[in-house]
């Protein structure tokens, strides 16, 4: 018996467009880029000087996820390659809040520790005014300035944004939760100690030359020091941001005395707000307590104002004041237990940064990542060969 068997038919694998092949290329570059952005690390541009001088504008830097542990999305409809607005467009938002997620966490290599540079989203950014061009324009600062109505008028609309799509900002993380912080005539005090000092922040200082002339342009180029002065109320006296190592510099010119420029008079914004009972200012300022995670605190008229964004806004909670009683979530309260870990961050420029003393506390929901390195660096268009490859510390 003959068996005949039929032989199938081959069919070749229809080759794919160019097109196609395109666009499959494309789609796994975006998929690809976006979990290298989300998970390991993310590149960051330096935009105004108030890190100088240990970071300056026009910095580019890599922002490490993994050394906290990357923090999931919380807005996962979102374009790729967008923060909160799209491009080209002043206001049109560049995410979708139909889908909110709760925050959560992964484990890092590492805890926030003290003196750490870190990116976080800006915790008074949840609302923010819009000016003609599309900027931002803090919400909070206008309208303590000019009450809610004027500044409503003046910047419409109000935005309102979730966590992860608030404006990106880089300080240095000077005191974390458990810790008391207070500066005394611009010094840090952390736990009754001094601060570390970084070897390139900024402090404002009045100079007295012999001459009464401002310190000489081409000495101060040579020594890389801001020529930003303004003169002082008496002859002769300029005031000048310096390192501690310009301090030095400044010595040995022809100079009658240096002294640091101190605010003397108490500052209404100056968190948290209440300069009746806190008269505070940028240099004199505290002590603060750090809220740490599972720490309790006493809550009372003096307290409250510390702990009420906290309790409210960071830790979505109701707060009510019936007939001088607190209520929590409803409930009579005289105490409160946090949930997170939260930060106290400095600009190390430090006279010509908005920091922690204005706004208060940086919750850990809102760390990005630890910054890490210089990639590249511009000034006037010419590249700051120097800088390149050097860790951020």
């Amino acid at each position: 018996m003959n068996f005949r068997f039929r032989k199938g038919k081959t069919t070749e694998k229809k080759k794919k467009s160019k097109l196609r092949e395109w666009v499959d290329a494309a789609v796994f570059a975006i998929i690809a880029a976006t979990l290298i952005r989300t998970f390991i690390f993310e590149a960051y541009v330096i935009p105004t000087p108030s890190m100088e001088k240990t970071l300056l504008v026009n910095d580019f830097l890599f922002v490490s996820k993994i050394s906290y542990g990357p923090r999931l999305p919380m807005t996962p409809l979102a374009v790729p390659f967008t923060h909160h607005t799209l491009p080209l467009t002043k206001q049109t938002k560049a995410y979708s809040e139909a889908i909110q997620w709760k925050y959560r966490r992964w484990p890092g290599f590492t805890d926030v520790k003290r003196n750490d540079v870190v990116v976080f989203n800006y915790p008074a950014g949840d609302t923010v005014l819009k000016d003609s061009d599309g900027k931002d324009v803090d919400y909070y600062t206008t309208v303590r300035a000019r009450g809610l109505q004027e500044a409503l008028a003046e910047y419409p609309p109000l935005t309102v944004r979730p966590v992860d799509k608030r404006e990106n900002w880089i300080k240095r993380c000077l005191a974390i939760g458990g810790d008391s912080l207070k500066l005394v005539n611009g010094v840090v005090y952390v736990n009754g100690e001094k601060a570390h000092i970084p070897a390139n922040y900024e402090k404002r200082y009045w100079v007295q030359t012999k001459t009464g002339d401002p310190l000489n342009s081409m000495r101060l180029n040579e020594l890389q020091i801001d020529q930003d002065y303004y003169q002082g109320v008496r002859a002769g006296v300029f005031s000048y941001n310096l390192t501690p190592g310009a301090v030095k510099e400044v010595k040995d010119m022809n100079v009658e005395s240096i002294e640091p420029a101190l605010e003397r008079n108490p500052d209404p914004n100056m968190f948290p707000n209440d300069i009746e009972h806190y008269p505070w200012n940028a240099n004199n300022f505290g002590p603060v307590y750090i809220p740490k995670k599972g720490a309790t605190v006493k809550l009372d008229s003096l307290s409250l104002p510390f702990y009420r964004r906290v309790i409210v806004t960071y830790e979505h909670n109701t707060l009510e004041e019936k007939n001088g009683q607190l209520f929590i979530n409803g409930k009579a309260a005289d105490s409160y237990t946090f949930k997170m870990n939260y930060y106290w961050v400095m600009g190390d420029n430090r006279d010509n940064s908005m920091d922690s003393r204005y706004w208060g506390y940086l919750p850990e929901d809102h760390l990005v990542g630890k910054a890490w390195i210089i990639w590249m660096s511009f000034n006037h268009g010419k590249i700051r060969w120097g800088r390149l490859f050097n860790q951020i510390k």
